[in-house]
């Protein structure tokens, strides 16, 4: 069988009558059963979810061929056979973790495990249909505003491209595209590369490494290595921070092609085959024939924005490299950041009323993340927590309790973040909502909209000229949101009734 799978490479290989289970049903298993089901495989999906729209997605794949779709949570842990035999193969979605039991019997069983993005990977070249170049881009943090940025500047320098993957639009959707792509911008999540194999981008990053989704690899040490797996195959340019020795090990460790070149991005003065800033300029040292003594100036830090932080500073940079590796000129990296604009609730300017800013960066899910806008600001009123995903909140608040005036804390159980501020930020008034005694109180009851509302409210009464509000959980969003979105549209709309409100009362008196 093994035979077999090392020959479907290309759209146009014999994946007839391939037997195949597909775990999910969501948008990347049915992006996943749908592209099968194309190709002639036969297929049987596998979900544990059974409500409406599982079952509207079950009904459109069985009309376009798809074997079966076992709907249930007593259906999906078991591995089902595929026209009455063993499964050839198993995609998975990345939900599943390797230790869920139909992945746990493939393994056993000695089933091969793909990834949607391994899937891709190999169907990715079709005749008639141009076949893209794929630049990598992975992270504990950035991975979004990397990748949309690298997005950017292939658009502006007129390519067809556009950023697929972890974002926007599912991989296997944009590489079935009819006309095809010059270039895909493709953001990789741990749970993403762990199933790849074979991928072969022109240019790849690992922007950071930081504690995360502990619980589903088991250990930081396979979050790690699974994040290093962005490297394999690269064929142009490893491109690593300069600034976090790990990510250069990764490339050391990688195995690459023949040729390809380790690039380092930085945000101070770059060394020779780094890009860099200088005196307020993004630099390149490492694609011009002259880096041993001079650089090239890319951009200015400014085109990036108003609200610049230091790490936007560094996915910038990483960005550039990625391109430039690809072949773009110095222009369309500054063209590509004129143009880009950040997403909402990333280190996002909400308003400034009598002095006080208020900032939505709701995307900071975990410690990470929460670290770069926190070293934005200061003096800062920090409304914080939610769903840990069992990390420690230790370093963090070491790291920046002289920058706290006070912290607000929601989610349904922050008792570890609560922790942490007691033990390294014990001056730092700490409230909670629905708190007692200054204590943190169970908000179970209370749920997204009206958690948002009250925290807003403490923290405008804490709140003073030149302090900035910033709304930076370092948790996952879940326990009391449908996701980081709605955690952020929560507080920049109960910041607006806040502000509305008290404009009301001015206007009256």
């Amino acid at each position: 069988m093994e035979n077999r799978l090392e020959s479907l490479t290309s759209w146009d290989a014999d994946w007839a009558g391939l037997r195949v289970v597909v775990t999910g049903i969501g948008k990347t298993g049915f992006s996943v059963a749908d592209t099968l089901a194309e190709l002639g495989a036969h297929v049987v999906v596998v979900a544990a979810a059974d409500d409406d729209e599982a079952r509207g997605n079950a009904d459109t794949l069985k009309i376009v061929g798809v074997k079966d779709v076992l709907l249930g949570e007593e259906t999906s842990t078991v591995l089902p056979l595929v026209d009455g035999r063993d499964a050839e193969l198993v995609v998975t979605s990345p939900g599943f973790r390797p230790s869920h039991p139909l992945l746990a019997a493939a393994a056993q069983a000695g089933i091969p495990i793909w990834g949607d993005v391994e899937l891709a990977w190999r169907v990715r070249t079709k005749e008639g249909r141009r076949t893209a170049e794929w630049i990598t881009i992975t992270g504990t943090n950035g991975k979004t505003t990397t990748t949309t940025m690298v997005e950017s500047m292939l658009q502006v320098a007129g390519l067809r491209a556009i950023a697929a993957g972890n974002i926007g639009t599912p991989i296997l959707d944009a590489v079935r595209d009819p006309e095809g792509w010059d270039a895909l911008a493709v953001e990789l999540s741990t749970f993403q590369l762990h199933w790849t194999q074979s991928l072969a981008p022109v240019s790849s990053v690992c922007l950071n490494l930081a504690e995360d989704h502990v619980d589903w690899h088991g250990s930081f040490e396979n979050y790690a290595a699974d994040k290093a797996k962005i490297y394999n195959n690269t064929r142009v340019a490893c491109v690593y921070n300069a600034e976090q020795i790990e990510t250069e090990r990764m490339v050391e460790g990688a195995d690459v092609q023949e040729g390809c070149r380790a690039v380092g991005f930085t945000t101070g003065i770059p060394s020779i085959s780094m890009v860099g800033v200088v005196e307020g300029l993004l630099v390149d040292r490492a694609f011009i024939a002259e880096r041993k003594d001079s650089a090239a100036e890319l951009a200015k830090v400014s085109d990036i924005g108003d609200l610049v932080p230091r790490h936007l500073v560094a996915n910038a940079a990483a960005a550039a490299a990625l391109v430039l590796a690809y072949g773009l000129k110095p222009e369309h990296v500054r063209a590509g950041l004129v143009a880009y604009h950040n997403g909402e609730h990333r280190i996002q300017p909400v308003a400034t009323a009598e002095g006080v800013l208020w900032v939505n960066d709701s995307k900071a899910t975990n410690p990470h993340a929460a670290a770069a806008s926190l070293a934005s600001f200061k003096p800062v009123i920090w409304i914080a927590g939610g769903l840990s995903k069992g990390v420690n909140y230790d370093d963090l608040v070491k790291a920046h309790a002289a920058r706290l005036k006070a912290v607000i804390l929601i989610g349904a159980d922050s008792s570890d973040l609560a922790a942490a501020l007691a033990a390294h930020a014990p001056a730092v008034q700490v409230m909670a909502t629905r708190a007692e005694g200054g204590r943190h109180a169970d908000t179970s009851a209370l749920r997204g909209d009206a958690v948002m509302a009250e925290a807003v409210a403490m923290a405008d009464s804490l709140a003073q000229d030149g302090d900035t509000v910033l709304m930076a959980p370092a948790s996952a969003s879940m326990d009391q949101f449908t996701s980081y979105a709605h955690r952020g549209e929560a507080f920049m709309d109960a910041v607006r009734e806040l502000l509305e409100s008290r404009a009301s009362a001015d206007r009256d008196s």
